[in-house]
């Protein structure tokens, strides 16, 4: 995998120049260097390639995005696409974003199935094709039906099955599509099972074709008791001339973790079995293109021969010669072959498979085989057709099973569990009981400095505390996984007959390893989006050169890791660790706040910016993971902690610093735009007034009971509502900002614009750390009295990259120089600083970190002492503990219980940080790097 790794991104850096990349300003000072759209000799084209390169044909269809510089494609204008040999493609478009001029920004794509294997594709403007069998949707009240020109599929509008039937011709292939699954109210064996299935609330057609059809359909689970719990959202994608359907399942846990164990959840339909039973097929699937194949009755090891003929056709999955030109020693015995109707390929981990089959119910399974990692694919028909169904990240998801039952019936089941029925119940309660932690009470046999034993009821005290040994900002009731989500992607193939073996090889990699268009880095970069503050790589220089090595071995690092700790299973998948622990020889799985990241310190910025730059396709299946796995179960969808995320912990949810840092779109925006993906959008639009929550939940509500915190300033029991001005504001303008270029919404822009005037005119600026608002209005004001201060955290969690956005898309004098002065005077020598600011201001830590927004400022205002100083600051104050040589120390048995290469010197927070300054740095001031 390393190997592929590095061939695959030198392929596509080596397309690059490898050149220092100019200021995007060419001003001398800050009032006139505004942006303006780059000149172009004509309106395109730009180019999309597969993410991991060679010539593929999407086996399930693609939708991918495409940026657009400021002022070049108006917004009505059509688009066209060619392959690499210039053979025009059908495509369908739709707008994502448009710039403040209401031109386009971002466009959606999507291409059909049958599109042509190509390296590469080519889109400008010009009329689009059209394809020969387009998709058509039609209305009716009682369903929607969805024509691809090869399927038709008919979706009710209400009741428990999401597709009634999909038909080929005159034939049904599939049918009673639903979900399904099992709750328990304790974990323990034995425990009596109730079942949930589906009921269907609104269906809604979000796309109608040509190309691509799209139907949502949201609703709730109903237990037999007639409980409607866990709210779910699906969508369903046709394409033009596509036997294919690809689904996309998320639930919300909205049940009590204490009394609500999920013990199954899933996906069911039946396939209709019309052939012989020697003529009905079973596949599943293996790893590295591996595939059992096997027919509900064999004719192959039998001790009379029915002949080559007839075993070979049942070998390839056709049609077997009629029974009447079989040997009479076979045909007259062949009722006397056991028919096997039930199958079942479970992965209930990440290292092991395992394959079993029955005859029916009532009698034993009987064990097939074995493997290490299954790719999520089965198939069960025969000559007069089947369904191919697969699972996207199958035995990185687990708990996961594919069954069929009755395959020696007239109509066999499948069920796609996204949740194993073989495995232990979905345990997610809290993982202490608080050990005393509780709200009020003075502690007992325990001192805390500075604050008096004789002050009663001193809420927070304990939890503060604790905190300072494990990390964990622990609260009773916090803990709780009520409203988050987990989503899968399922694909369903109707087939008119048995695939072959290669074809159902190319499916199981399709749902593996989706393939996924992307735009060139150098078409991303001159389209300036996600901010002005990134280049292409640049190995102009010695010092630039090692900042690259450094930046790549970073990628390739947590690649490996992922891999080596298994960083796996349902819940986890997607994310990475926070603190490794180098006694143990391990990351710290199960200490308080230093396990999963949950995007702490913008982890996910760091992995999109070195994928937008280098399009190195393994910087982005890690970023893809984490968004996948960020938007659904770090954040909260329902209930008490809607729109907040949940800080890092041994759990997901287990924090209680309920946060906007962590739920924020512009660690997501960056997915949406570049695939389309709607269920990342819909989180987009989730969080959108996400701001209203901070009325209900204050995130400092422990600080001033830390005696450590000299500097805090908000009153206990204000009733203002408090905008931090790092973690929060930065959190919340993106998400207005994405609102807004989403939709073209004028009330999104003057909440943006307003609150950049706020921030410009307050006498601090900046260094007001927090402001007052109104949840309603978004007005927001400074509060009186403070003096200017500044947090370390202000600017690590993706300030200074959306400051950057609203400088380049709004013009607000006042805004831009207040962010310059905070950039130049943050971290500055401690006599500039105290000088414009006082005597009792602080200067952060972490100069390393902070040294981007220097860079930032010295490339604004061409000042090249800045610039100076900040190469400095990010040179010479690299992140605690960061080593100058990039290597790893293999560790054996017995130290370790599986063979690791570990970095003890490496922290995500570090990698995350140190990534975002290397490349802002690198882009905005090369010389001064280079020269220092």
């Amino acid at each position: 995998m390393k190997d592929l790794s590095r061939r695959n991104f030198i392929r596509a850096t080596s397309l690059l120049a490898a050149t220092a990349t100019p200021s995007l300003y060419a001003a001398s000072d800050t009032k006139d260097a505004k942006p303006v759209p780059s000149p172009m000799p004509n309106k395109g084209p730009t180019q999309v390639r597969w993410l991991e390169g060679g010539r593929i044909q999407p086996h399930a269809g693609s939708a991918f995005g495409v940026p657009w510089p400021m002022g070049q494609q108006a917004a009505d204008t059509t688009f066209t696409l060619r392959t690499a040999q210039g053979e025009k493609v059908p495509m369908q478009t739709w707008t994502t974003a448009t710039w403040p001029d209401g031109s386009l920004k971002w466009t959606g794509h999507a291409i059909a199935p049958d599109a042509p294997a190509s390296e590469h594709f080519t889109i400008a403007p010009g009329k689009p094709n059209l394809p020969r069998n387009p998709v058509s949707v039609e209305e009716t009240a009682e369903a929607i039906l969805v024509d691809t020109g090869v399927i038709r599929c008919e979706l009710p509008r209400k009741g428990d099955t999401l597709i009634k039937s999909v038909k080929r011709g005159d034939a049904t292939i599939l049918s009673k599509g639903h979900l399904c699954g099992t709750r328990q109210d304790s974990p323990d064996q034995g425990t009596p099972v109730e079942a949930f299935t589906s009921q269907i609330e609104t269906v809604a057609v979000e796309q109608s074709g040509p190309i691509r059809a799209v139907i949502k359909i949201d609703g709730k689970h109903r237990t037999e008791s007639s409980r409607d719990w866990l709210p779910f959202s699906v969508r369903l994608y046709f394409h033009a001339g596509s036997d294919c359907i690809r689904m996309t399942h998320t639930f919300v846990f909205d049940g009590d973790e204490n009394k609500d164990f999920i013990s199954s959840l899933g996906v069911r339909f039946s396939v209709p079995m019309r052939d012989e039973p020697y003529n009905r097929h079973v596949r599943f699937a293996g790893q590295d293109r591996g595939l059992w194949a096997e027919s509900v009755q064999g004719l192959t090891g039998l001790s009379r021969d029915p002949g080559e003929a007839v075993r070979t056709a049942q070998l390839s999955g056709e049609k077997v010669p009629d029974i009447r030109t079989w040997p009479d020693n076979v045909s007259t015995r062949i009722h006397w072959v056991p028919t096997w109707g039930d199958f079942s390929l479970s992965q209930l981990n990440a290292n092991g498979f395992s394959l079993k089959k029955r005859t029916k119910p009532g009698h034993g399974w009987i064990n097939a085989d074995q493997g290490h990692r299954a790719d999520g694919l089965g198939y069960v028909g025969g000559a007069s057709g089947g369904v191919a169904f697969g699972m996207r990240d199958f035995w990185k998801l687990h708990p996961t099973q594919l069954d069929i039952r009755d395959a020696a019936t007239d109509e066999a089941q499948v069920t796609v569990w996204i949740y194993s029925p073989e495995a232990p119940p979905m345990d997610i309660r809290f993982y202490h009981d608080g050990m005393g932690q509780d709200l009020e009470g003075p502690l007992t046999d325990v001192n805390i400095e500075g604050i008096e034993s004789s002050v009663p009821h001193l809420p927070y005290q304990k939890q503060v505390d604790a905190l300072k040994i494990t990390y964990e900002d622990y609260e009773p009731g916090f803990g709780s996984p009520h409203g988050v989500a987990r989503s899968s992607d399922i694909y369903l193939w109707a087939k008119a007959s048995t695939p072959s073996r290669e074809t159902l090889a190319e499916l199981a990699e399709a749902v593996s390893h989706p393939p996924q268009l992307v735009p060139r880095p150098g078409d991303l970069h001159r389209a300036q989006v996600f901010s002005n503050m990134w280049a292409l790589p640049d190995r102009s220089s010695p010092t630039l050169a090692k900042i690259e090595d450094r930046l790549d071995w970073s990628i390739q690092f947590y690649h490996e890791q992922v891999e080596q700790r298994h960083w796996y299973g349902f819940w986890d998948y997607g994310d990475v660790m926070h603190t490794y622990d180098a006694d143990r020889h391990v990351w710290r799985y199960d200490i308080g706040g230093f396990a999963w990241d949950n995007s702490e310190l913008s982890t996910d910025m760091w992995l999109w910016y070195t994928f937008l730059r280098s399009g190195d396709p393994t910087a982005y299946r890690l970023a893809e993971a984490m968004n996948r796995h960020n938007r659904d179960v770090d954040i909260y969808h329902l209930g008490r902690f809607a729109g907040f995320g949940t800080r890092h912990n041994v759990q997901h949810w287990g924090c209680s610093a309920k946060q906007l840092r962590i739920s924020t779109c512009m660690n997501r925006r960056f997915h949406y735009f570049l695939t389309t993906d709607e269920r990342t959008g819909d989180v987009l639009q989730e969080v959108v007034e996400a701001d209203k929550q901070l009325a209900q939940l204050n995130a400092r509500r422990k600080v001033s009971y830390d005696s450590t915190k000299t500097h805090f300033f908000e009153p206990t029991n204000s009733d203002k509502t408090r905008i931090s001005i790092g973690t929060d504001y930065g959190a919340t303008v993106s998400n207005w900002l994405t609102a807004w270029e989403r939709t073209g919404n004028p009330k999104y822009r003057e909440w943006i614009e307003n609150s950049m005037r706020a921030i410009g005119k307050a006498k601090w600026g900046f260094f007001s750390n927090r402001y007052e608002i109104d949840p309603e209005t978004k007005e927001m004001t400074p509060p009186e009295g403070e003096p200017p201060m500044a947090s370390h955290l202000s600017i690590m969690f993706g300030l200074p990259e959306v400051v950057a956005e609203l400088i380049h898309l709004i013009d607000v004098p006042e805004f831009e120089n207040a962010w310059l002065q905070y950039c130049e005077l943050c971290n500055a020598p401690k006599d500039v600083s105290q000088k414009a600011l006082g005597k009792h201001y602080k200067i952060p830590s972490f100069p390393n970190a902070h040294s981007r927004i220097i860079a930032y400022a010295a490339d604004r205002k061409k000042d090249s002492a800045l610039a100076a100083r900040a190469a400095a600051d990010f040179l010479d104050n690299q992140w605690k503990g960061w080593q100058p040589k990039l290597e790893t120390e293999h560790v054996n048995g017995p130290d370790v219980l599986n063979p690791i290469d570990e970095a003890t010197w490496v922290s995500t927070n570090g990698a995350a940080q140190w990534g975002l300054a290397a490349i802002q740095a690198s882009a905005l001031i090369p010389q001064a790097v280079s020269e220092h």
